[in-house]
C-alpha cells in the first residue's frame, strides 16, 4: 500500500534534470527580457548561446560558410534592431532568431540571384551586334566594375550592390539589411577604397 503523505512531510526533492531544464527555461526568460530591455550583455550572451545555431541554419542554406558568416552577423543585428518588436509571452527568444535567420537567408539568396543575372545581362550586351561604338566601352567598364565587386567581402559587395545596382540609399540599405547605418556606412567605404585601390594604374598616386 502507498504511504500518503501528511501535512508535515517535506516535499518530493525534483529530479536533476527537472531542475536542469527548469534553470535553462529561466534563464532563456532572462535573456529575452534582457534583450528586450536593451541589455547588450543579454544579446553578447544570445550570440554566445544561439550563434552556432544562427550558423549552422544559414549554412546549411547557403553552402557557403563564410557567408552564414556574414547571415549570422545580420540576424544578431536585426534582432538588436528590432528588440522592441519581440514579444517574450508569445515565443522563446531561439525561435524568434530562427524566424530572423530565414529571412536573412532568403535575402542572400535573392542577391545572389540578382548577381547571376547582372551577369548574365552584362554577357548578353557583350554579344549584341547592333550597338554603337561608344556602347561597348561603357559595358566593359560595368563588367569590369562587377568583377571588382565580386573580389570585395561579401557584405562589402551586397551593401555597393545595393546602393548602385538597387539605388538604394544607405539608410534603406541598413533598413533592407537589419544592419546599423553607421555598419552600411563604413562597409561601403571601406569597399570603395578597396576597389580604387584595385582599378589604379600601377604606380599611380592618391
Amino acid at each position: 500500500m502507498t504511504a500518503r503523505r501528511t501535512h508535515g512531510d517535506p516535499a518530493p526533492v525534483p529530479r536533476a534534470a527537472d531542475a536542469v531544464t527548469d534553470a535553462a527555461a529561466a534563464t532563456d526568460e532572462r535573456l529575452a527580457r534582457g534583450l528586450v530591455d536593451g541589455e547588450e550583455e543579454c544579446l553578447a550572451a544570445a550570440y554566445h548561446r544561439w550563434g552556432r545555431l544562427v550558423h549552422t541554419l544559414a549554412a546549411r542554406s547557403l553552402g557557403d560558410p563564410r557567408e552564414a558568416e556574414d547571415v549570422t552577423q545580420q540576424v544578431f543585428d536585426a534582432a538588436w534592431r528590432g528588440r522592441a518588436n519581440f514579444r517574450p509571452e508569445r515565443g522563446t527568444l531561439p525561435a524568434w532568431l530562427v524566424g530572423i535567420t530565414r529571412r536573412k537567408v532568403a535575402d542572400a539568396l535573392a542577391a545572389r540571384t540578382r548577381r547571376t543575372e547582372l551577369a548574365a545581362t552584362l554577357g548578353a550586351s557583350l554579344e549584341h551586334e547592333h550597338r554603337s561604338d561608344a556602347e561597348p566601352e561603357r559595358v566593359l567598364d560595368r563588367l569590369v566594375v562587377t568583377e571588382e565587386l565580386a573580389r570585395l567581402p561579401r557584405v562589402q559587395r551586397d551593401v555597393l550592390e545595393l546602393a548602385y545596382f538597387a539605388d538604394l540609399t544607405q539608410t534603406q540599405i541598413a533598413d533592407r539589411t537589419g544592419m546599423p547605418l553607421g555598419t552600411v556606412k563604413s562597409h561601403a567605404r571601406r569597399g570603395l577604397q578597396r576597389m580604387r585601390h584595385s582599378l589604379a594604374p600601377a604606380g599611380a598616386g592618391h
